[in-house]
């Protein structure tokens, strides 16, 4: 599975390409800056693309405008986005495109588990979402807090949901049965007004798409 990494820091990006090398992915290129990036999708054609926010030459936003761009032009491409912070305008602009490929959106200071990242890749490149609960815990500023509804049990559920955890994955991480996380799902679902018979990807869609509403 080719990869192509966009990140302006020399050891990070380094440390990437190596961690993902070591899980067996194929580092199509490694690069610096958001023109290199459009440049090195366009050359190597890879399966999916991981890419800082900020980097050269403004170091604002540019590597999320430049997959953004991508995306335009291929729908499919599954990427994956790391970040410092989270930039809301950008990020819901980025997963409003869910639909068309994988996509992700990690904060980088909260990637503490080598294997759950390039976990998380691995569920991009398959076409799944993976997202931060930060990312959606930001999203829902303004919306009058909709997740004051649900029980502290039910908020862990809905976090390891919009990481796109499966219910196997979700009852391992609490240590209790599948049963009780499909109750706590629908649960969930029922108190956000969501779809109550969303597969575990379309479910992340939904809960998204809650977040966007106005």
């Amino acid at each position: 599975m080719r990869v192509v990494i966009a990140e302006d820091s020399v050891l990070l990006r380094e440390g990437l390409a190596g961690l993902l090398e070591r899980f067996g992915y194929d580092v199509a290129a490694a690069v610096g800056d958001a023109p290199a990036l459009i440049a090195a999708v366009a050359e190597r054609d890879p399966d999916v693309v991981i890419a800082d926010v900020r980097m050269p030459p403004g170091f604002t936003d540019e590597g999320l405008r430049a997959v953004l761009e991508l995306r335009a032009a291929r729908p499919s491409l599954p990427v994956l986005v790391l970040s410092q912070y989270v930039e809301q305008t950008y990020a819901a602009e980025l997963l409003d495109q869910a639909g068309a490929g994988g996509v992700g959106y990690l904060l980088k200071d909260r990637i503490g588990d080598v294997a759950q990242f390039a976990g998380a890749v691995t569920t991009v490149a398959g076409g799944g979402t993976v997202i931060d609960p930060e990312v959606v815990r930001q999203l829902l500023r303004g919306r009058g807090d909709p997740l004051a509804r649900l029980t502290p049990r039910e908020r862990e559920v809905l976090a390891l949901v919009a990481e796109g955890r499966s219910n196997a994955a979700i009852a391992r991480a609490l240590f209790v049965s599948e049963a009780a996380v499909a109750k706590h799902i629908a649960s969930i679902l029922a108190k956000l007004d969501l779809p109550p018979d969303a597969d575990d990807h379309r479910r992340v869609l939904a809960v998204l798409a809650y977040l966007r509403a106005s």
